[in-house]
């Protein structure tokens, strides 16, 4: 027993105060829509949902989309406040379908964790028939 408590406040003092031994994750998700473009808006639709996960400085994202008129040419994720968009941060793997899947695995930096967590990354499908975007979605905490 005493040896346990021993180990246990080496432990401790060599974590540190403030360490974590196993890392913590963070939930977010997103509710994809036809994006508000004026040019596209009457041939726009679809929906899906995705959900990313954040450990340490790692962020994998998961989703799904279903219903568009054209195929999915490409999917990102964009940096911009609710509503506006914002410029390319990362290239996801998308289904070249009306229908099907997006995902990615990214190292983040400590100011791109800082945007995930405030809720300033959005996830974009663009597609055959609205090259500016089909679907978006900012990931929000779950």
């Amino acid at each position: 027993m005493g040896r346990t408590l021993i180990a246990i406040a080496i432990a401790a003092t060599v974590a540190g105060p403030g360490s974590r031994a196993a890392a913590e994750s963070e939930a977010f998700k997103a509710r994809l829509s036809p994006v508000p473009v004026e040019s596209t808006r009457s041939g726009v639709t679809g929906s899906g949902s995705a959900t990313a996960t954040l450990t340490d400085k790692k962020l994998i994202v998961q989703g799904a989309f279903e219903g568009m008129r054209s195929a999915a040419t490409i999917a990102q994720i964009h940096l911009g406040q609710r509503g506006v968009r914002g410029p390319v941060m990362f290239d996801l793997t998308v289904t070249r379908g009306a229908s099907g899947t997006v995902a990615g695995t990214f190292n983040l930096t400590p100011v791109q964790i800082e945007a995930v967590r405030a809720g300033r990354f959005y996830i974009q499908i663009h597609s055959e028939g609205a090259p500016d975007g089909n679907l978006w979605g900012w990931l929000l905490a779950a």
